[in-house]
């Protein structure tokens, strides 16, 4: 079987992660190695000295074209806790607002001998597109492209169940809110499917939640008590109004009238529910603040997981690229000495 070309370009020869582009191609032993490593660095935070030296003397540079203080915050304390040294790019200073284009900054960047970019972009693909142009010894980490893919993201909500539920199978999990324009919502789906949860509803207005969506083996439900009857998890989104074209809702009020997360509707869901959100979140559009502050929230354990998936996730790519570099050299080797035979 041919591999997909997200999985190709992500894995080395030895089936190592090098890049982190998005969930889709990639197995459970993956996705559960990134939790386990992930764990591993949660104790971290308790400590005096908060840093192991995996990346030492690398450089990584956060290449942010859409702003995000928590997402670019958390990598470059993850980052800095494996030891390397970290570049912010302000993109709205930086040349490619002068009329450089991104590969020019690519290769600028690529011969300050940068070890990895962390990408956040409005545009869907546009990680998948630098990893394809930028030199081979670097690593890619996607921080977010348009309505694609936030794999870190999804890998720390994972974590979080994981930590809470203890296992994956059986978990009935519902996803509520603007699904249309979410990448969180679509990595979610990806990573919930590969690890093996019951069943994935998606919770929201006609507008919001298209039927294509049931390609990927989910239930949609467009009623919020059929979308939470006995589920194990809720993700809330919110709306993200700076996407949306035309009239998808009649009003923010109406919304939560209809689809907010109140004490009220968590009575539909089982009694040991948690409820998550990727941030940031809208008070009283998609959720109530009684919830958001309540004793089912893991809101802010998505936080604190997301540094050591992003830890998890960093390491695992450079010791790919490395073992690629490893393997390639060898390879020149091997050919150089059957020449001179």
């Amino acid at each position: 079987m041919m591999q997909s070309e997200p999985r190709a370009l992500q894995l080395n020869e030895q089936g190592q992660l090098k890049h982190f582009l998005t969930l889709d191609g990639l197995d459970k032993t993956i996705l559960t190695e990134i939790l386990d490593r992930a764990d591993s660095f949660l104790s971290m935070g308790e400590q005096s000295v908060k840093k192991v030296p995996l990346l030492r003397g690398k450089t990584v540079v956060n290449l942010f074209f859409e702003n995000s203080t928590r997402t670019r915050t958390t990598f470059e304390l993850a980052a800095k806790r494996l030891s390397a040294d970290v570049i912010n790019l302000d993109i709205a200073t930086s040349a490619t607002s002068k009329g450089e284009s991104l590969l020019d900054t690519l290769k600028n960047l690529e011969a300050m001998q940068s070890d990895m970019f962390v990408v956040r972009h409005g545009d869907s693909g546009a990680a998948h597109f630098i990893a394809q142009h930028c030199t081979p010894n670097v690593a890619i980490i996607n921080a977010g492209d348009g309505r694609h893919a936030h794999p870190t993201q999804a890998m720390l909500d994972m974590l979080t169940i994981r930590r809470h539920k203890g296992r994956f199978e059986g978990l009935k999990v519902a996803i509520v809110g603007d699904i249309l324009h979410s990448r969180v919502a679509r990595s979610q789906i990806h990573a919930l499917t590969i690890l093996g949860v019951d069943e994935i509803r998606l919770v929201g207005p006609k507008t919001l939640v298209p039927d294509y969506f049931e390609e990927t083996g989910v239930t949609i439900c467009h009623d919020l008590q059929a979308g939470l009857t006995d589920v194990d998890v809720i993700v809330m989104l919110r709306l993200q109004k700076e996407r949306m074209q035309g009239a998808l809702l009649p009003s923010e009020s109406e919304f939560y009238r209809l689809y907010g997360l109140t004490t009220e509707s968590m009575a539909w869901a089982k009694s040991d529910v948690i409820v998550m959100h990727p941030g940031p979140i809208n008070r009283g559009v998609e959720i109530a603040s009684e919830v958001a502050d309540g004793e089912h929230s893991v809101i802010l354990n998505q936080v604190t997981n997301g540094i050591a998936v992003r830890m998890a996730v960093m390491s695992m790519a450079m010791s790919g690229q490395l073992q690629s570099q490893e393997t390639a050299a060898s390879k020149v080797a091997e050919t150089a000495s059957g020449e001179h035979i």
